[in-house]
């Protein structure tokens, strides 16, 4: 069921990160797409939480939990505008869903595989391969500008995403009944169950989003940024429900494969329509040494 719900998370990554670069090139800016995709991400979590299940109840453990997603959210977003405004997006992208072949060693090393967290020689195989994989990529890079401030957003933005999908994992973990009760009493199964963990993460992010775009943005928003973070902000809502469904159902043999099975897809659409309606020089060779890189992994 885990890896079923990765695939799906994934068919939406491809989606979201087209809206981006559509936003872009109409003139908008990565800080104005990000506000109306947090506002609509926050709207439709709504819609599929709370009103879908009747379920308006704030649990403070699970609030505790959505606020501090929401901040880690917000700084990787920060970092991935950045880092789309200053390099190739294709490749950008595969670097930050790269960043899904390190939750499992982690989550493996903080609780191992007594809660369902096991790492071994292909895992660490399959991150060897990814590594090598976006290094070969990245020949060729010498020349583009502003390159060291496109590395450095890069890297901010990966740990960002690591810390993220870990505190995915972590949520799946305590949802787990023969499990929440061995971690913290605080957090509860009954209290994390509630609705409104994924609300206040896309709220949370969406207000921050909103401050940096009036410190930095002496303009209205473009009627195309607001479109296109409407149609993102769903895709990106429909790609952390299925990925917080495979989080919590993944079973102890899919836990460390369910982020990287859900960012090769995202890597190998996201470079499809870059290559197609871009024109990107994309190094398939190293996506797909990247690819299996990740499903080894």
């Amino acid at each position: 069921m885990g890896i079923l719900l990765a695939l799906i998370a994934g068919m939406f990554i491809p989606l979201t990160n087209l809206t981006v670069r559509k936003s872009i090139d109409i003139g908008g800016s990565a800080k104005g797409y990000f506000v109306f995709q947090m506002i609509s991400a926050f709207l439709f979590a709504l819609l599929i939480g709370p009103v879908r299940t009747g379920d308006f109840s704030i649990a403070p453990p699970a609030a505790i939990l959505g606020i501090a997603a929401g901040l880690i959210l917000s700084l990787m977003l920060f970092a991935l505008g950045r880092a789309v405004e200053r390099g190739p997006p294709g490749f950008t992208f595969a670097i930050l869903y790269s960043a899904t072949v390190l939750p499992g060693l982690l989550m493996a090393i903080l609780f191992g595989a007594a809660f369902g967290y096991a790492y071994n020689l292909w895992h660490a195989m399959g991150s060897l391969l990814v590594l090598f994989g976006l290094f070969w990529a990245g020949k060729g890079l010498q020349g583009m500008k502003e390159v060291n401030k496109w590395i450095g957003f890069c890297l901010v933005m990966f740990a960002m995403h690591v810390l993220l999908l870990i505190l995915y994992q972590w949520r799946g973990m305590l949802l787990n009944p023969d499990r929440s009760a061995e971690l913290f009493s605080y957090f509860s199964l009954e209290q994390m169950k509630s609705e409104c963990f994924t609300p206040f993460m896309f709220l949370t992010s969406g207000i921050i989003q909103i401050f940096i775009y009036l410190r930095t943005e002496k303009r209205m928003p473009k009627s195309g940024e607001i479109w296109y973070g409407f149609a993102g902000g769903l895709s990106n809502l429909l790609n952390t429900f299925f990925l917080l469904g495979a989080a919590q159902w993944a079973n102890p043999l899919e836990n460390a494969v369910i982020f990287p099975v859900c960012s090769v897809v995202g890597i190998i659409l996201t470079n499809a329509w870059g290559q197609k309606l871009y024109q990107e020089q994309v190094n398939w060779r190293a996506c797909q040494l990247c690819a299996f890189g990740l499903i080894v992994g």
